[in-house]
């Protein structure tokens, strides 16, 4: 099969009435056209050429005219968001979706000249408040930190020669794996310029293990077909067992010539749910996982370093899991997770509240993320839409908190408007979700697709998805935790989002913050940079108690790690009871004015790296947490846990306690087996706080080469 691949120098303008007319014939001056990259974002251009576009790109192109028998294809990787596209002034058509490959055919106009113009007119609508148009999800998020419009042809561009019959779609499921025997979903579609009889071959690792012959017509025709493979090589997740990985093969011939050959690498696994626990080939896990952000809101600027070492952070994390959050990423991070073994849950770009004419583009654009994606083993669940409700122009859900009774009264209130307005149905919910939900199912019934994340339980079934709760942020300080899990279990049965920001380090942020004498910053500047107010900070780390900010935006960081801390030390303590797992709100930043992961856009690890790697070790102790201060007098008892990840008890372990205190130090050992993969009571430590100073409990574990330690503190005021 020829190919050509057409990236490199091409000529941009932005839109005018006459490049209609003249710009996508040959004939053109291109004295007034910029020289840009393809692939690239308009946003990189330097000098700028053009903040929202649109932009008409234009390339001359000489290749070999088209044999006889054969066909030619251009085929975009990627473009954001709308384009039309002219080859010598005909009009191809246009596209619609930013991830998912366009193909026109050209066969007839390639053979009228060795000599083309190609013609892209490229459109990427800018964010505006209220309902969004585009499918871009976390790309371009109106409440996010500020980010460049991603329009342009940001990937290859190429052109590829097949016989009669191309391959147009291929789709790879795994349904059902066991060691005795694994069957794979097969659906193609292909593209036929005849009527004709033609042979489709199926090769896993080079072996032939299927043949047929069909009779496919002129146009578009849907071929479905299964395979069985006896005594397979099982991928596992990377604590589980190895990740082999099998080659997948399917040939299309005409009269015993080749026609087209399309290739998948896929892993032969079973995923299952109970609820929200998932379990792979059979085994339960509790998924440890964060949310991967796009390595840059610029996705064409990622190189595949930086998307391998991102993955291989989440490994050195201990993590289980990633949730491509609001975005669908390059290839490289699916093909990296194949080989890590780390599993992905992958979102479907819709985020916020969307149009009601987005509804046809949605269910394409789905089933093109599943066409797309669908052969990776790493990928065990679908999202759908994230967060599908829109905040109260009021500001009633995320506003300043007020001490005393008339803040405790005005915080109720809120959250009896926020329950009200979630039982509402919305056209997005209600009738948005479930389509683009049904659309995947249709085409993936090997996988679950969750409707919407971040949605509370609401009627008839008070049945919600998972939950966003940010408990040491905006939902209260931390200590709140442990009594929020105990009051709502139904909410902790998976936390897909939580944590807490830190002040960004990038020198816009910095300046914004220096721009005035501190604290009287320019935080409505900030707000726009970081997608983050001050009145949210006063509540944790108020910055008038700081000299500066330098030592203000140590302690965000601090505070960042603390709550991460805490938020996955007690899921781990709950773990299956209810909760399933869990997803930090985000690994890395995908822009250099976000703060909200333990990575940042250029890959410096804040301190909450560490703290999140250290709650996610295999192995931890936890003690009940102590309140900042407490008064004289008071009885605590605190409980003891061991959770294990482990696939084997831990027999034999050691559970050392320390309370101190400035009357007296108590020790206390406890012995015994701690449980696989579960949450293990150990004990119950009781002590009384002294008539002042402070109390520290640490507890230390040994066990064996698996070991861990915490510690509590307490101030008596």
């Amino acid at each position: 099969m020829s190919s050509w691949l057409l990236d490199g120098v091409w000529n941009a303008a932005e839109v005018r009435d006459e490049h209609r007319s003249n710009a996508i014939g040959p004939q053109l001056d291109h004295a007034e056209w910029r020289e840009v990259n393809v692939p690239g974002h308009w946003a990189d251009i330097e000098p700028s050429l053009t903040t929202d576009g649109p932009l008409t790109y234009r390339t001359t192109v000489n290749t070999p005219s088209v044999d006889e028998g054969r066909r030619r294809f251009l085929t975009f990787d990627g473009i954001a968001y709308h384009a039309d596209v002219w080859l010598d002034g005909a009009y191809l058509g246009d596209t619609e979706g930013y991830f998912a490959p366009h193909t026109f055919d050209v066969t007839d106009l390639w053979r009228l000249s060795p000599d083309h113009v190609i013609a892209v007119e490229v459109h990427c609508p800018p964010t505006e408040p209220g309902s969004r148009r585009t499918i871009t999800g976390v790309l371009q998020d109106p409440s996010g930190p500020l980010t460049p419009n991603p329009g342009g042809i940001w990937q290859s561009v190429h052109l590829i020669d097949t016989g009669p019959v191309r391959i147009d779609a291929l789709r790879v499921l795994c349904q059902d794996a066991t060691v005795e025997r694994a069957h794979l979903k097969m659906y193609a579609r292909l593209d036929s310029d005849r009527s004709c009889a033609a042979d489709v071959q199926t090769l896993v690792d080079g072996t032939v293990v299927a043949e047929h012959r069909i009779t496919v017509a002129a146009g578009h025709n849907d071929v479905a077909w299964r395979i069985d493979l006896p005594r397979p090589a099982l991928w596992w997740p990377r604590d589980l067992g190895d990740q082999h990985l099998v080659n997948v093969d399917v040939v299309v011939s005409i009269d015993g010539h080749p026609s087209d050959t399309t290739h998948r690498r896929t892993g032969l696994r079973e995923v299952a749910w109970d609820d929200w626990t998932c379990s792979i080939n059979g085994e339960r896990m509790f998924l440890k996982g964060a949310n991967l952000m796009p390595v840059d809101a610029l996705l064409g600027r990622a190189s595949d370093e930086h998307m391998r070492q991102l993955m291989e952070d989440a490994v050195e994390l201990g993590l289980d899991m990633l949730r491509v959050h609001g975005h669908i990423a390059p290839t490289t991070i699916y093909d990296t997770a194949d080989e890590l073994g780390l599993l992905l849950m992958q979102d479907f770009p819709l985020q916020g509240v969307q149009r009601r004419q987005v509804r046809p583009a949605a269910i394409r654009q789905a089933q093109q993320m599943v066409d797309l994606l669908g052969h990776h083993p790493s990928v065990i669940s679908w999202w759908a839409h994230d967060e599908p409700v829109a905040k109260p122009a009021d500001g009633s859900v995320d506003q300043r908190q007020t001490l005393g009774l008339a803040g405790r009264a005005r915080e109720l209130a809120t959250r009896v408007q926020r329950a009200v307005r979630d039982q509402a149905p919305t056209w997005n919910r209600s009738v948005l979700d479930p389509l683009v939900r049904r659309a995947i199912e249709d085409v993936d019934p090997t996988r679950r697709c969750v409707p919407h994340s971040g949605v509370l339980p609401h009627l008839p079934l008070l049945d919600g998805t998972d939950a966003h709760l940010y408990i040491g942020w905006t939902d209260g300080p931390i200590s709140l935790l442990p009594r929020e899990s105990a009051r709502f279990p139904r909410l902790f049965r998976f936390v897909s989002e939580f944590g807490a920001p830190a002040a960004p380090r990038s020198p816009q942020t910095v300046a914004t913050l220096q721009e005035h004498h501190w604290p009287d910053a320019d935080w409505e500047r900030f707000a726009k940079l970081t997608g983050t107010e001050r009145w949210q900070y006063d509540q944790s780390t108020p910055p008038h108690l700081f000299l500066d900010d330098a030592p203000w935006i140590d302690a965000t960081e601090q505070h960042q790690s603390d709550v991460i801390t805490a938020w996955v030390t007690h899921l781990r303590r709950i773990a299956y009871r209810p909760t399933g797992g869990f997803c930090v709100r985000a690994l890395n930043d995908h822009a250099a004015n976000s703060g909200w992961g333990v990575i940042d856009l250029h890959g410096n690890r804040r301190p909450a790296f560490e703290a999140l790697k250290a709650a996610c070790q295999p192995v931890i102790v936890t003690i009940d947490p102590l309140p900042e201060t407490t008064l004289p007098g008071r009885r605590f008892s605190l409980a003891v846990h061991v959770s294990s990840d482990l696939r084997d008890d831990l027999d034999d372990a050691i559970v050392d306690v320390t309370i101190t205190n400035t009357d007296s130090t108590q020790t206390q050992r406890f012995t015994g087996t701690i449980d696989a993969n579960a949450a293990t009571y150990i004990g119950t430590i009781n002590t009384i706080s002294p008539e002042a100073g402070d109390i520290t409990i640490s507890a230390v574990l040994n066990a064996g080469r698996f070991g861990s330690s915490t510690t509590s503190r307490t101030t008596v005021a």
